[in-house]
């Protein structure tokens, strides 16, 4: 998500990869594991494996049909720039398009005509036009350095490449991302669009049918998907580079590929970064995650408005809750930490019968260890004070960006922190210049919980949580700021963007006041956490990459970054404890599945229309491919270049995917085209889009 994350916990449903009993080590036995990048896709093994002709042409279609877009992944669909995705990913969109009188979210969004599209708030698509291969510029750049001054060298030589690349253009984004943490850096330059438009959603109950009990797991009956368009100079983008579109049935045993964004993994984790992450990390989100959903959940039995602005903060806690508890019992399994241990044993002997690569990297699984007892000294203020600020809060996100856009502004520009170039300035002025409607209800209740939280864990006795609270109390506090700012105003954004830090101090905002009062601390603890944690990490994560290139070959798959991989696989189902799972379910299954009670009611058009709905469409499918959070509305392609489907979840042993992949077990799930295409043609009666689809 972008820096204005609003406060409705928007994360993917392929938040994460649990049961990873069957992992061997690193090999080429693992067939279709991998999130590959686009330059070094491995079209041989895969052509070979299974007699398809994948070629560079191919991969070039692809990757110009893929889209990525804020927190999710999508493809261009027809000529005219629509856009397939997930409902789940632009759910977001559709409540900030409703109102209590027109709620999108309940009843869908089926615009008759084109030109009654509506514009996303906030929402960009970028296409990846180029990559080019940067690692001396960067490994040099951060020579002889060390902490905090290692990390702002590598920022600086980071901002220096995009700006050479892109410059103050705001139809490209470039972005420099490292892999293998920290083995290799590649430029990636995108063709970026900001006027991105809803086109169709169908109801949440038919997105989302089954709820929380059916999330991250299969059977499926969910119509999980929704159409955004593109758009330039107020005109639909020409889009020739578009997947073409396969209305028929998926069969069992075909070879299909997702394209996509996959946002984080942890396979190349050491050790002693997984415990900690197992020990300090996970149990604190796990703890903080509960209470947030109880108290979101209270709110929403308030009213009927309180349900309908509740609903998307509850799915995406719920569904982060989920994926959360999976990675962790994949991280309390003594099976699978012992494999993880097996294969790290395996790589520092093989490091250790290298005198030369000794000499050259040391021992980098030492200096982890030692920086994982710093990091959890600074973890928990690092956490409340900086990195969970505001705790969700839209109005608090606007406020920090405005004041550390002020505070960088007025320093020469060779001075200023990476992101904060002219042109990331203007960028920045031009998304706080969209509308976006904010509720001041879920506003508090955010920041409410922030502040609670901060003060229980620092303590009240803290010299920086008494200067954030002062006498007040978090509810007191939370309510003040909320109704005494104005930063809903996208004019008042605008103005205090303008200010300096000194009249930002006596601009009389309060939200404004607060950032100030908690920034010194938050940066404080942003620069001890670079000093002590992050640079001190970025230098043994390279030594690491060098170590598994050494031991392991070249031929490897890095860390998810959400940039976009290609992940190959076939349709399958799976056998867990002795019980077929089948690779489909069908349309039919839906009115089999249900029961009139919530979270198993029928969407009322599906209802009305039963007897139109040719029960036999195949509905969702699994598939081998490995796939992570970030994934969500990735096309999912067969063999000839045609989308089949938008993957949307995986099952439920694919929930410690992040640390590991099992070919028996793990499974992406995803909603056919041929589902889609008959809810188009029987339940949501939509010809206009048939038709740009190419579906007679």
């Amino acid at each position: 998500m972008g820096p204005f994350m609003s406060f409705r916990f928007t994360v993917s449903l392929l938040a994460v990869t649990a049961s990873l009993s069957v992992i061997t080590a690193a090999s080429a036995s693992r067939a279709e594991e991998g999130m590959w990048t686009f330059d070094n896709f491995p079209m041989q093994a895969v052509n070979e494996r299974y007699g398809t002709r994948i070629d560079q042409a191919w991969l070039d279609r692809v990757r110009n049909a893929s889209v990525r877009i804020q927190g999710c992944s999508a493809s261009l669909v027809s000529p005219e720039g629509l856009v397939l995705t997930n409902h789940h990913c632009i759910v977001g969109c559709v409540q900030d398009l409703s109102d209590a009188r027109n709620d999108y979210v309940k009843a869908g969004f089926m615009p008759g005509t084109r030109e009654e599209e509506r514009q996303c708030p906030g929402q960009t698509a970028e296409i990846l036009t180029g990559i080019t291969d940067v690692t001396d510029r960067m490994l040099g750049a951060g020579a002889g350095l060390d902490g905090t001054a290692f990390v702002q060298a590598r920022g600086a030589e980071q901002q220096a490449i995009q700006q050479e690349n892109c410059g103050d253009d705001i139809k490209l984004t470039c972005q420099v991302i490292s892999f293998f943490r920290g083995g290799q850096y590649k430029l990636y330059k995108f063709r970026k669009y900001e006027d991105v438009r809803l086109a169709f959603a169908p109801e949440f109950q038919a997105a989302f049918f089954g709820g929380d009990p059916d999330n991250f797991n299969f059977p499926r009956y969910a119509l999980d998907f929704g159409l955004l368009r593109i758009y330039e100079d107020g005109k639909p983008v020409e889009t020739p580079d578009h997947l073409v579109w396969n209305a028929s049935a998926p069969t069992e045993g075909e070879p299909v590929f997702v394209a996509g964004n996959p946002g984080s993994t942890s396979r190349l984790l050491s050790i002693s970064q997984l415990e900690r992450l197992r020990d300090q990390v996970q149990p604190l989100n796990l703890i903080q995650m509960s209470e947030l959903r109880g108290r979101m959940t209270q709110y929403s039995f308030t009213d009927e408005e309180a349900a309908r602005v509740a609903v998307d903060p509850i799915f995406g806690l719920e569904n982060s809750f989920k994926a959360t508890y999976g990675q962790q019992q994949a991280l309390l399994d003594p099976a699978f930490m012992q494999i993880k241990r097996d294969e790290e044993t395996r790589i520092r002997a093989g490091v250790a019968g290298d005198p030369a690569l000794v000499e050259r990297i040391g021992d980098p699984w030492a200096d982890l260890e030692r920086v994982q007892s710093r990091a959890s000294e600074l973890y928990l203020p690092y956490r409340q004070l900086e990195a969970s600020a505001g705790g969700g809060s839209t109005l608090y996100q606007y406020a920090r960006a405005i004041v550390r856009a002020s505070k960088e502004r007025a320093k020469p520009a060779s001075e200023r922190r990476p992101g904060n170039s002219d042109a990331d300035l203007a960028a920045l002025g031009r998304r706080l210049a969209t509308e976006a409607p904010i509720t001041n209800d879920l506003e508090q209740i955010g920041l409410t919980f922030w502040l609670s939280k901060t003060r229980e864990y620092l303590t009240v006795d803290n010299a920086d949580v008494q200067r954030l609270l002062g006498r007040e109390s978090p509810e007191a506090l939370a309510q003040r700021l909320v109704e005494g700012t104005d930063l809903a105003s996208p004019a008042h954004r605008a103005a205090m963007l303008a200010l300096t830090p000194e009249e930002l101090a006596s601009s009389g905002d309060p939200m404004i006041e607060l950032v100030l009062r908690n920034d010194d601390a938050a940066q404080a603890l942003r620069a001890g956490w670079e000093s002590g944690v992050s640079g001190p990490t970025a230098r043994a994560a390279e030594k690491l990459a060098q170590a598994r290139f050494a031991v392991l070959g070249p031929n490897q798959y890095p860390d998810a970054t959400f940039s976009l991989r290609l992940s190959y696989g076939s349709i399958q189902g799976w056998t867990h404890r002795g019980t077929q799972v089948p690779a489909f379910t069908y349309m039919g299954g839906l009115y089999d599945r249900a029961t009139g009670a919530q979270p198993f009611v029928l969407a009322e058009q599906f209802a009305a229309r039963e007897a139109d709905v040719n029960k036999q469409t195949v509905y969702n499918f699994v598939s081998t491919n490995d796939i992570i959070g970030g994934n969500s509305g990735s096309p999912v392609i067969n063999s000839a270049g045609e989308v089949i489907g938008a993957a949307f979840d995986g099952n439920i042993h694919s929930l410690g995917g992040a640390f590991g992949y099992d070919g028996a077990l793990n499974r992406t799930v995803t909603v056919s085209t041929a589902a889609i295409t008959e809810s188009l043609r029987s339940v949501y009666r939509q010809p206009r889009l048939l038709q740009e689809l190419g579906v007679q």
